[in-house]
């Protein structure tokens, strides 16, 4: 499930992307953040509903200025999603939209490393704007006939408010719920996520999160996780970390710092031109005495319809992911490259994404 088309509307969350709140990385060194496995995940904003169609929809309201420092999980957004997400292997992903409402995924894959077989998936977008571009609610679906089923919900009460809840089931079992609430002001963004939360054994984790908007450049903002339950140490742990971002025309410097437990996370986003994209990722823990640099860039050749991510670690790790788009079938071919040097493994993959 490495890489995905940027040419194909919403798609449901794979068993690595929305259910599982953060994606492990090769350059993720282990215990560097360990509030990870519950911290919430993103759901991008869906199309809006087609008024050519026969259901009532709410009209969008006069789109205002977003001021906001968006969400405390969006702080190294920009420099991360230029990172290739390599995969190993054969996939074909095959998208058909049902209606403007509604669109079905069939995904096969053939692969040595993780489970190989076909997955359905499903998508609903709803008919409430907040957004030219987005619409709620958005219920996202896919399963595989080994029981594994991973569901995401999303809508916007308000403006302001925007839940988020995330259920994965594996072999029959719920294996992870997540619960999200965000609420945006005008120059601030507060969240409370709710990880597996189970009243009867007294085990779960609280994640409270903000970022405020200090200037029209500058944003600063703290997270507080809480973990309670018979397996942590002393039955519970708490820790805190403090963030910041600095936006300039065409860059972006974002940090946040966990010093509990020694983690620190640096980013650095430069957009050379309108075809080149540039990221630098820091990220060191002095409790396992581990840190790693990766250097990342995305190219795009619009003429080409050519899409290239590639990323080199200090681990002396090399990534790519190449996606072609072949127009005027609604086809988009990938590549992906995985080498890791010291340990003499390589990963090689090919893609075709329909729809």
């Amino acid at each position: 499930m490495g890489a995905s088309s940027s040419s194909s509307p919403p798609t449901p969350p794979g068993p690595t992307q929305q259910a599982s709140p953060v994606p492990s990385t090769p350059s993720s060194p282990a215990g560097a953040r360990p509030s990870a496995a519950f911290r919430p995940s993103i759901v991008p904003g869906a199309p809006p509903p087609s008024t050519d169609i026969g259901m009532a929809k709410e009209e969008a309201p006069s789109p205002a200025e977003d001021t906001g420092p968006g969400t405390f999980e969006d702080l190294h957004r920009k420099c991360k999603d230029i990172f290739p997400v390599p995969f190993e292997g054969a996939k074909l992903v095959i998208n058909k939209g049902l209606s403007n409402h509604f669109q079905i995924c069939h995904n096969l894959t053939m692969s040595a490393l993780q489970p190989s077989g076909y997955k359905f998936g499903c998508t609903y977008v709803g008919t409430k704007q907040f957004a030219p571009t987005e619409a709620y609610p958005i219920l996202m679906a896919e399963g595989d006939f080994g029981g594994s089923l991973n569901a995401t919900a999303v809508h916007h009460f308000t403006r302001s408010i925007r839940c988020r809840a995330v259920g994965q089931f594996q072999n029959h079992k719920c294996v992870v719920t997540q619960l999200t609430s965000d609420y945006k002001g005008q120059d601030f963004v507060a969240s409370v996520t709710f990880g597996n939360p189970d009243i009867l054994n007294g085990s779960g984790v609280i994640v409270g999160q903000y970022l405020q908007n200090v200037t029209q450049r500058l944003a600063l903002g703290s997270e507080i996780l809480y973990q309670c339950g018979p397996t942590v140490p002393g039955n519970h742990i708490a820790v805190y970390t403090l963030a910041g971002r600095y936006t300039g025309n065409n860059y972006q410097l974002s940090t946040s710092l966990t010093p509990m437990a020694g983690g620190l996370h640096v980013c650095y986003y430069q957009k050379a031109n309108e075809s080149l994209q540039i990221g630098v990722e820091l990220e060191g823990s002095l409790r396992t005495q581990e840190c790693t640099t990766t250097v990342g860039y995305q190219l795009e050749l619009p003429k080409a319809n050519l899409t290239f991510r590639g990323q080199l670690d200090s681990n002396w790790c090399i990534g790519a992911v190449m996606e072609k788009k072949l127009p005027p079938l609604p086809f988009t071919f990938a590549l992906s490259a995985f080498a890791n040097h010291t340990k003499g493994a390589y990963r090689f993959g090919v893609g075709l994404i329909v729809g």
